[in-house]
């Protein structure tokens, strides 16, 4: 790969356009990134990594993967791999995917097994004296969860595209792990994606758009 790709360029652009505009990283940051095998992870493990490098400020990556329990799952692989790059891969293994579509669990799967992780994570982060968090959240994604949260009421990427990180997966040969959850193609957000993918391809400037609007909230609109 061409050490200047058109990926990396949009990459680096935009999570330094986000770090610097919601001043995310600072001297001296024990950072702990939830890694879950998927490529927005990945990129955000490796850009964070890779930025180390060229930048004057110093601050500790920690790598975490919260194991959900199910069956054929990849912890053990995806540890080996962060563990040839040199970066330490803690695999906490749980049970919540499991609890989470048991008939012991009366919400949406996917709302309570990713709420446990989460909290899981802080704790992590608590108990490695970690003062941040990292989560691979690209735009896609954030446009995805404002629809979520209005339809079913319920970061360092936030401005990256889905497609892009795509294309720079591929380039660096991340492994491709398969997802053992039972939801993981029934989901709320593979609905809201491809609504909004329908939206998308009826005009090109819907998800730019949408994006904006998100940040130039006029509060004289909003219901009370």
């Amino acid at each position: 790969m061409p050490k200047y790709s058109y990926a990396y360029k949009v990459l680096k652009r935009n999570i330094g356009k986000a770090l610097h505009r919601y001043n995310m990283i600072s001297d001296g940051d024990r950072i702990l990134v939830g890694l879950s095998g998927g490529k927005d992870s990945f990129t955000l493990m490796w850009m964070l990594k890779e930025r180390l490098k060229r930048i004057p400020i110093n601050y500790e990556l920690f790598a975490v993967h919260i194991d959900p329990g199910f069956e054929e799952g990849f912890s053990e692989p995806l540890a080996e791999y962060w563990n040839k790059t040199g970066l330490k891969l803690k695999v906490e293994h749980t049970d919540y995917g499991i609890l989470a579509h048991s008939s012991k669990n009366r919400e949406n799967p996917c709302f309570l097994c990713s709420r446990l992780r989460r909290k899981r994570l802080f704790e992590i982060a608590d108990e490695l004296g970690c003062n941040k968090l990292a989560l691979g959240h690209n735009k896609d994604d954030i446009i995805e969860t404002l629809f979520l949260n209005i339809c079913y009421a319920g970061e360092p990427l936030a401005f990256v595209d889905e497609d892009v990180i795509r294309r720079f997966v591929k380039e660096k040969g991340c492994p491709d792990f398969i997802n053992p959850c039972p939801s993981a193609k029934v989901s709320k957000r593979q609905e809201i994606k491809g609504l909004l993918q329908q939206l998308y391809r009826s005009n090109r400037k819907v998800k730019g758009n949408i994006f904006r609007a998100m940040s130039h909230v006029k509060t004289d609109y909003l219901l009370k």
